[in-house]
C-alpha cells in the first residue's frame, strides 16, 4: 500500500546541544536546524540516538520538539520526530502525543531494545503504535543498539501497512537483509541508509535518501551525494563517497554523538561539547582527528 508521505533525501537526526550549566540550549539548536535546512537537508529528526534521547526529561523533550517543528513549519520542511521506546505502551503514548505537533511529518520508530521480543512481537508491536498514530511511522531497525534485527520477511509485512512510511536501515553494511528489503519494499515505502559510510550503495540499490548524523558536517556534499545516488550519477556520486568516508569513520571513533559535539563545539556551532551520563566527550585527538577530515573534504 502507498504510504501517505514520500522520504527522499539527508533528514539530520539533531544532537541535543548543551549549556555549561547543564540546561539544554535550544537556541542553538534552533540555529543548527536552520543551518541544515539552509544546505539542502529534507528535514529534520529530533529525538533520535544522536539527540541522545533517553537522557532528556519530558519537559526538555516538548521544548526540543517545539523548537524544531516551528523550524520545520516556518521552512515547509519536513519533521520526523524520535518516538520509539521498549515499550508498546510507552510507545504508543509518545506518538499519540504527536497529535499537539502539527508540523510532525511522521514518528522515528526504534525496534524495542533489551527485552529482545520475537518476530512477531516486533510485527505486533509495529501494528499497534501505527495503528494508533496520527503521522506516519518510520520503522528504525539498528540491531547492534536494540539487540534484534527486524529481519526482511516480517519487516516488509510491516511496510505493507497503512500508515508506515518507510525504514532507517541501519546494518552494519550492505549485508543481505538490507538487499532483500531494498527488494522487496512495496511501492510507497522509503529504504532510508541509517549506517553512514554505506549510504551511497544503499542509495544506487533503490534507497530514497538517508537519516544521516555525519551530515551534520559536510551537510551540501551528503545532499549532493544522495541526489547522485537516487539519480543514477555513480561517478560524480562516488567521488562524493569516497571524500567523505573518512569523516563518517571519523565522527565514530568513539560512541555517538560525541565526536560531532566535540566538533560542532570547536566550529562555535554549540555552546559546550558536553553529553549526559553515562555518555562523555570526546578526547581532544578524535575531535582534531574529525575536524581535519571534515577540512580534506571540503566541509
Amino acid at each position: 500500500m502507498s504510504s501517505p508521505i514520500a522520504l527522499r533525501g539527508i533528514y539530520v537526526p539533531l544532537i541535543t546541544p548543551f549549556t555549561a550549566a547543564g540546561d539544554v540550549a535550544l537556541d542553538a539548536l534552533e540555529g543548527l536546524a536552520n543551518e541544515y535546512l539552509d544546505r539542502g537537508a529534507a528535514g529534520l529528526v529530533p529525538m533520535g540516538t544522536t539527540g541522545e534521547s533517553p537522557a532528556v526529561d519530558a519537559a526538555e523533550r516538548e521544548a526540543i520538539i517545539e523548537v524544531c517543528a516551528r523550524v520545520a513549519a516556518e521552512r515547509d520542511a519536513h519533521l520526523i520526530v524520535g518516538a520509539g521506546t521498549n515499550s508498546t505502551r510507552t510507545t504508543v503514548a509518545q506518538v499519540e502525543a504527536l497529535r499537539s505537533v502539527p508540523a510532525a511529518t511522521a514518528a522515528l520508530v526504534v525496534v524495542p531494545y533489551y527485552v529482545r521480543p520475537s518476530q512477531a512481537g516486533i510485527v505486533e508491536h509495529f501494528r499497534a503504535v501505527a495503528a494508533a498514530s496520527p503521522v506516519p511511522v518510520v520503522i528504525y531497525n539498528i540491531a547492534y543498539r536494540t539487540g534484534r534485527n527486524f529481519e526482511p520477511g516480517p519487516l516488509l509485512e510491516v511496510a505493507a501497512l497503512a500508515n508506515v512510511a518507510g525504514v532507517k536501515q541501519a546494518a552494519s553494511g550492505l549485508d543481505v537483509d538490507t538487499l532483500e528489503i531494498l527488494a522487496g519494499a512495496p511501492a510507497g515505502f522509503s529504504v532510508l541508509g541509517g549506517e553512514d559510510p554505506f549510504l551511497f550503495p544503499v542509495l544506487l540499490m533503490g534507497g530514497t535518501g538517508g537519516i544521516t548524523a555525519s551530515a551534520h558536517v559536510c551537510t551540501e556534499r551528503f545532499v549532493s551525494m544522495v541526489e547522485c545516488g537516487v539519480a543514477g550519477k555513480v561517478d560524480e556520486g562516488r567521488r562524493h563517497a569516497e571524500a567523505l568516508l573518512s569523516v563518517t569513520q571519523a565522527l565514530f571513533v568513539e560512541p555517538n554523538p560525541a565526536v560531532t559535539k566535540g566538533v560542532l563545539h570547536a566550529q562555535g556551532r554549540i555552546p559546550t561539547p558536553d553529553l549526559r551520563l553515562p555518555m562523555t566527550a570526546a578526547s581532544s585527538a578524535s575531535v582534531d582527528a574529525a575536524l581535519a577530515a571534515i577540512e580534506a573534504a571540503g566541509g
